[in-house]
C-alpha cells in the first residue's frame, strides 16, 4: 500500500466513525456548544460536511484539467456556507455529511493517476492534491473530537497519530530559531496521543502553554 492508498483508507475509516458518532445527534444537541469557541456542534458538523465537498470539488476540477480551488468565493464563502448549514435540521445535516463523504470517496476513486501530481489552492495557499486524503483524515478525526459526543483525542487511531506527529514535529522545527527545534521536554515526556493533541491545540500539558501549531 502506498502513502496515498494508506491515507485514503484512513480517511474512509474516519468517515465511518464520524457517521456512527453523529447518528444519535438530535436537534437540541446540535445547537449546543462544541469544544471550539464560538461554534455549536452544528457548526462543526457543517464544517465536516463542507470540507469534504470542497475537497471533492478540487479533485473533480483537477480531473477535468481545470484549476483546483478549494473555496472559489474565498474565506467569506466558507464562513457563510458554514453558518447556513449549521442551522439545518439535525437529520438533514447528518445526511449532508454522509452525502459529502460519498462524493469525496467517489472523487478519490475517479481521480486519474497523473492528476494526483498536481496542486490545488486552499485558503492558506498551494496544496499538493496527493496530500488531500491525509488532510481529510485529520479533519474528520480532529473535528469529531471537537463535536464533544464522547469521542476524544484519546480515541484517535495510532496510525494517524504517528503520521501526524511526524508532520507536526517537522513543522515545529521549521518555525523555531536555529538550535531550538526540539519539542519541549514536557511534550516529549507524554504519550503520543497527548503530544499530538497538544500540538493541535486540543489538550494541555502541565508546565506548557496551550499550543496550536496551525494557528
Amino acid at each position: 500500500m502506498n502513502d496515498l492508498e494508506r491515507d485514503i483508507a484512513g480517511a474512509i475509516a474516519a468517515h465511518g466513525r464520524v457517521l456512527a458518532t453523529l447518528a444519535s445527534l438530535d436537534q437540541v444537541q446540535m445547537g449546543q456548544p462544541s469544544l471550539l469557541p464560538g461554534w455549536t456542534r452544528g457548526h462543526v458538523v457543517a464544517h465536516i460536511a463542507l470540507n469534504a465537498e470542497s475537497h471533492a470539488g478540487m479533485l473533480e476540477s483537477a480531473a477535468r484539467g481545470e484549476p483546483a480551488v478549494q473555496y472559489p468565493g474565498g474565506a467569506e464563502q466558507r464562513t457563510a456556507d458554514i453558518e447556513a448549514a449549521a442551522v439545518l435540521p439535525a437529520d438533514q445535516l447528518v445526511d449532508r455529511v454522509r452525502a459529502s463523504n460519498d462524493r469525496l470517496q467517489a472523487a478519490w476513486a475517479a481521480m486519474p493517476a497523473a492528476a494526483w501530481a498536481g496542486q490545488g489552492e486552499s485558503l492558506s495557499g498551494p496544496v499538493p492534491l496527493a496530500d488531500l486524503p491525509f488532510r481529510r483524515w485529520r479533519e474528520s478525526l480532529v473535528h469529531l473530537a471537537d463535536v464533544d459526543l464522547g469521542y476524544t483525542w484519546r480515541d484517535w487511531p495510532m496510525d494517524y497519530v504517528r503520521l501526524e506527529l511526524s508532520r507536526m514535529v517537522m513543522l515545529w522545527a521549521s518555525r523555531t530559531p536555529m538550535g531550538m527545534s526540539a519539542l519541549p521536554a514536557a511534550a516529549l515526556a507524554v504519550d503520543d496521543r497527548l503530544r499530538a493533541a497538544w500540538l493541535l491545540g486540543r489538550a494541555d500539558i502541565e508546565g506548557l502553554e496551550r499550543c496550536n501549531i496551525f494557528g
